[in-house]
């Protein structure tokens, strides 16, 4: 199929004149109950009464303690097994029991009808038979709630989950908290699953009345025919969660990494190692200042690992702050080409070593540092890969794993014209706000996207707010909802970009790759940030210097406080003018009253002049190089091969002759074909039909090779308008598990 859909799920309604019989029939029998059980009791006390009638006061002694003791078990029975909502309930039960079974005993001895046995049972056998009447009629109308809270789930799930369609299912709490409520859910046994509770999940939460996304549900290992459920708060996530600080700093990254801060208000803990992530999120949703700057931020601080990064197309903006702590950041197309290119020479020497060691994969302490290659925009970096540099990022993306590295693509939407189909099956899936559900199902896992999770609710309103499903990732985790941490909260608690961009280049200065002890082939593939050097000074005017000369010379008076107020100029600048003087010998050092002394007597103002000036006799405050640079032994200096033909001798004044007449010397291969827009667009349409009047209905992308090798298309364009074919229906469409295009109908443009 073209895509994925999701089946509606429908509520049962009681709508025919059979369901409403019965479920008005069962109020009756509820109600009836404790009479039934009243005219039970008395008959049981009258069939003791003549069965055990004995004049022996041994025997009845010995049929009392039996009773009694009988009685007994049954209340503790009783008190055991039942299932009542409060405290209240479960001492009605347990004494309902007892003074049943102690009416027995007394009308087994005296008669059922005596004068103290009889208005036992009919002043006290009605009493209490009323007041199950009036617990029942309460438990129906659903007045009995603020009583039952000694439950919090299945008070959560008594009327939800019958509203929803599963009357069936009970709950039990397991765990609670001031921010959750953690719980077992017993099943239908035999017609219901956990993944029916999911997908009724929002129906559940609309019978109770939670806001959407408060319940998550999750297998329970043991049981099929029982669900564990997690109740929370979905608003405690809508306003920013600073950041903490790193978790775990000096440790492996092999330890797990705190990035944000799940629904329930319990920390994530995510474990990198040994697998790749895609994080997905439309403009503004949170995915760099949120999903990369805390998942770089904890990878940092930790001792054994290096981070190799490529942003060709934002360049400095999202990774730039993060530049010092990075052993490698490309931000042009041949960088980052020539970054991968290098990264996969080294995959197999990786494995190599490792297996020398003993080793089946990377472990801490193994000898090599960890890699972890990050990819922002990762359509615009796949797309400026040759096909062959595509191949073989593929084929590292399957082996690197193993040989210590994890690969991080960051993208906004992952159709199969962004992300190649095979990569996006090798990821674990972090998915920030997306605009429509459609979106949303590229960058949730099939389990997720069972589960209902939806992204697209937060779009970019809650950046931020995320979905992860990966390895380590507990089993009810996936499927609810986390808020990282922001960078650079105010005093209002809202994220303020210039704040946070001065904190993240802060807290990267505190973690230098430079500092990080790596392996020799780390070393050698990084590119580490230059240390920052101190900002170009601003050249002095000089006019205003041959003024601030005269000056100083004239009076035998120099300070930068005096050069301010005579030449009415700023403080910073006077002091600028200052330092070109005595870097010119004008002046000497600033003294600690604030003066310098003058090194130029009154008579030597000309001379003083004449340096300011540039006099080739007396030298110049700013001497600099020549304007014409010596180029006679350039050659000779920076060629270092020998000369192909020495024979061939030319100055730059010769002239140059013209090449004689006949065909030239020199030949060169036929350019590929150029191609229009519309002339791409119609070989394309004529290999289609090609394929469908040769019995094709559905094709991959290498029957199409034939045309990026023989005309000036690419791969990238053949791909984009492959999806615009799609969903003008000229297509019928992709298979994501097949990896083909369909076609149905041969392709025509109307």
């Amino acid at each position: 199929m073209a895509g994925r859909t999701k089946d509606l799920v429908s509520v049962e309604t009681e709508s025919s004149l059979s369901k409403v019989a019965a479920k008005e029939v069962s109020k009756l029998v509820t109600l009836t109950s404790p009479w039934v059980a009243y005219i039970l009791v008395f008959g049981i006390g009258c069939a003791f009464h003549v069965i055990l009638d004995s004049d022996d006061p041994d025997v009845v002694a010995w049929t009392m303690f039996l009773m009694s003791a009988a009685v007994l078990v049954l209340t503790a029975v009783t008190f055991g097994q039942s299932h009542a909502r409060s405290v209240w309930g479960k001492t009605h039960t347990t004494l309902t029991t007892l003074l049943a079974g102690l009416w027995v005993c007394a009308a087994t001895v005296n008669g059922p009808t005596t004068v103290v046995t009889g208005r036992l049972i009919l002043i006290g056998g009605v009493t209490v038979a009323l007041t199950w009447n009036i617990r029942t009629v309460i438990r129906m109308k659903g007045l009995d709630q603020p009583g039952a809270i000694t439950d919090p789930l299945a008070l959560l799930f008594g009327q939800g989950a019958e509203r929803a369609g599963m009357p069936a299912i009970e709950a039990k709490t397991t765990k609670a908290s001031a921010h959750k409520v953690e719980g077992a859910v017993q099943l239908e046994a035999g017609r219901q699953t956990a993944d029916d509770l999911s997908r009724k999940v929002p129906y559940v939460e609309s019978g109770i009345g939670l806001p959407p996304g408060s319940i998550t549900t999750a297998l329970d290992p043991d049981d099929a025919s029982m669900a564990k459920v997690t109740i929370s708060d979905p608003r405690v996530m809508k306003r920013p969660i600073p950041w903490p600080g790193p978790s775990r700093p000096g440790a492996s990254v092999a330890e797990p990494f705190r990035l944000a801060l799940w629904q329930d208000l319990d920390e994530l803990r995510y474990t990198i190692v040994g697998h790749h992530l895609q994080m997905m999120g439309m403009t503004g949703a949170g995915k760099g200042f949120g999903g990369a700057w805390n998942y770089l931020a904890e990878f940092i601080s930790r001792v054994d690992g290096a981070v190799f990064a490529g942003d060709i197309t934002k360049g400095e903006q999202t990774l730039g702050p993060l530049r010092p702590a990075l052993h490698r950041f490309e931000t042009t197309p041949a960088g980052v080409k020539k970054m991968l290119s290098e990264l996969q020479a080294q995959v197999k020497p990786r494995t190599d070593y490792l297996a020398s060691k003993g080793l089946a994969k990377w472990k801490p302490g193994c000898g090599l540092t960890y890699w972890l290659i990050w990819l922002e925009e990762f359509p615009d970096i796949f797309d400026c890969l040759t096909d062959k540099e595509q191949e073989a990022f593929l084929s590292m993306l399957k082996a690197i794993r193993s040989a210590g590295g994890t690969i991080v693509m960051s993208l906004q939407r992952s159709d199969y014209t962004q992300m190649p189909t095979l990569a996006r099956g090798q990821l674990a899936k972090m998915c920030f706000g997306v605009e429509n559900s459609a979106d949303a199902s590229f960058g949730l896992s099939e389990r997720q996207q069972d589960a209902g999770c939806r992204p697209e609710l937060w779009t970019n309103a809650q950046p931020g707010m995320a979905y992860l499903d990966a390895p380590s990732i507990e089993e009810g985790r996936f499927a609810m909802p986390m808020r990282t941490f922001a960078w650079g909260i105010d005093a209002h608690g809202q994220f303020d970009d210039e704040r946070a961009n001065e904190a993240m280049r802060a807290y990267s200065a505190q973690w230098p790759a430079a500092a990080k002890k790596v392996d020799e082939t780390t070393a050698a593939l990084s590119r580490l940030a230059e240390a920052p050097t101190a900002p170009q000074q601003q050249p002095v005017d000089r006019d205003l210097l041959l003024q601030a000369v005269e000056l100083v010379v004239t009076s035998q008076y120099a300070s930068p406080a005096m050069l301010q107020r005579k030449l009415r100029i700023g403080y910073e600048e006077a002091k600028r003018v200052m330092n070109a003087m005595q870097q010119g010998g004008i002046v000497g050092s600033l003294r600690e009253d604030g003066r310098c002394e003058v090194n130029v007597p009154p008579g030597g103002l000309p001379l003083a002049l004449a340096m300011v000036l540039g006099d080739p006799d007396t030298g110049s405050i700013d001497a600099g190089q020549n304007d014409e640079e010596d180029v006679e032994d350039v050659a000779s200096e920076y060629l270092h091969t020998d000369d192909p033909d020495p024979g061939v001798q030319a100055d730059i004044d010769d002239e140059i002759p013209d090449l004689e007449e006949g065909d030239p010397p020199l030949t060169f291969a036929a350019p590929a074909q150029r191609m229009t827009a519309e002339e791409r667009g119609a070989a394309l349409m004529k290999r289609l039909q090609e394929l469908w009047d040769g019995g094709a209905r559905d094709f991959s992308s290498g029957d199409l090779k034939p045309l990026w090798e023989t005309t000036d298309m690419s791969r990238s364009w053949v791909q984009k308008t492959l999806r615009k074919l799609a969903e003008a229906n000229v297509l019928g469409g992709y298979d994501d598990e097949a990896q083909r295009y369909l076609m149905p109908e041969r392709p025509e443009l109307s």
